[in-house]
C-alpha cells in the first residue's frame, strides 16, 4: 500500500473506533451488529484492511452515521476546501474551532475531537 492510502485507512479506523466507543459499544457488538467478524473489524479500526463500500455501510448503519461521513473522515470523499484566514502566524486551536462549528452535532464534535487526539502527539 502506497503511504497516503495508509493514512486515509488509519484516519477512517480510528473515526470507527472513536465513534463505536462514544456509543459505548464493544468490538463484539458492533460485529454482532454488522454480522461481521471481531478481527476484521479490528483490522479495519486499526487501519490495516481497506473496506468495501458494503462493509462501509454495514458499519455506519451499526454507529448510526452516514456512509459519506465516514468516508469524508478517510479524505476518500471530497468536500469543498475549507476557508482559512489569511496568514495567520498561530495554528487555531483545533477543539475550540471544532466546539464552535454550528453544522456539526455534538456526537460529531466528540468523534473529530476523538479521532484529531488520537492523531496529535501527547503535549
Amino acid at each position: 500500500m502506497n503511504e497516503p492510502w495508509d493514512g486515509q485507512m488509519q484516519a477512517l479506523g480510528a473515526f470507527i473506533r472513536s465513534k463505536r466507543q462514544l456509543a459505548n459499544m464493544s468490538l463484539r457488538q458492533l460485529a454482532d451488529r454488522t454480522k461481521l467478524s471481531n478481527p476484521y473489524l479490528s483490522q479495519i479500526e486499526r487501519g490495516l484492511h481497506q473496506p468495501s463500500v458494503r462493509v462501509i455501510r454495514l458499519i455506519s448503519d451499526a454507529l448510526n452515521v452516514s456512509a459519506e461521513t465516514l468516508l469524508a473522515q478517510a479524505g476518500l470523499l471530497h468536500r469543498d476546501p475549507p476557508v482559512h484566514a489569511a496568514a495567520d502566524p498561530a495554528p487555531p486551536d483545533i477543539e475550540a474551532a471544532i466546539r464552535s462549528e454550528r453544522r456539526l452535532t455534538d456526537d460529531q464534535k466528540s468523534a473529530l475531537i476523538a479521532v484529531v487526539r488520537s492523531m496529535l502527539p501527547a503535549d
